[in-house]
């Protein structure tokens, strides 16, 4: 009988404004558990409940070069890990864009409570991650990608899980692949966290996982 403990992810689609739903994804081992909140508390309360592993999130963790804040106007608008998005031809939203500041900020603001429980969280950008595994992004095909999701080995997920919940189990996979050795930072420790490549995630034969 294995005596591992299960990688514990929580995976998180969070939107710019807690008036949207944001998706959250709990994955034990490889079964999933998601649930659609609105506000930081119901995030952060999940978050400390759970004490994951890793917390990947859909959101911007840092700034561009040269930017104190969001709001700031003046250095780059785009950061390393954008400017490699770009070089593998996957599509993104750059930070300074519109409603990509509000959710920078509320990004920010979470990092922060989530680090002062001494957690890590990481960016993840499920669209990046959906490319690479070759399955539909949610906005293209809803049912393609929770079939998708499904033929990855993700256990737990229902006809009716909304998209932005589908957006966090992608979140928590990546989050599982990283702790497995098949994930990288790109630009950096402070970069978008995304899966190496397109194959099957690791067998842990004999291990609980």
């Amino acid at each position: 009988m294995s005596h591992h403990k299960p990688i514990v992810i929580v995976g998180i689609d969070l939107a710019g404004s807690p008036r949207r739903p944001t998706g959250i994804c709990v994955l034990k081992g490889m079964k999933a558990r998601t649930q659609v909140v609105y506000r930081d508390e119901e995030i952060l309360s999940t978050v400390a409940q759970v004490k994951p592993d890793l917390v990947p999130i859909d959101a911007p963790l840092n700034l561009p070069n040269g930017r104190k804040t969001i709001h700031d106007r003046n250095g780059e608008h785009l950061r390393e890990c954008d400017r490699e998005l770009q070089r593998r031809k996957i599509r993104f939203f750059p930070i300074t864009l519109g409603p990509m500041r509000m959710l920078t900020e509320r990004g920010l603001a979470l990092k922060s409570e989530i680090e002062t429980m001494g957690l890590r969280i990481v960016e993840c950008y499920p669209g990046a991650a959906q490319d690479i595994w070759e399955i539909p992004r949610q906005h293209r095909d809803l049912k393609g990608l929770l079939r998708g999701l499904k033929g990855l080995g993700i256990k737990g997920l229902t006809s009716q899980i909304t998209s932005d919940e589908l957006d966090a189990v992608t979140a928590a996979l990546v989050g599982r692949w990283f702790l497995l050795g098949r994930g990288e930072m790109l630009g950096g420790a402070e970069g978008i966290l995304i899966p190496k490549n397109r194959l099957k995630p690791i067998s842990m034969k004999g291990k609980k996982n």
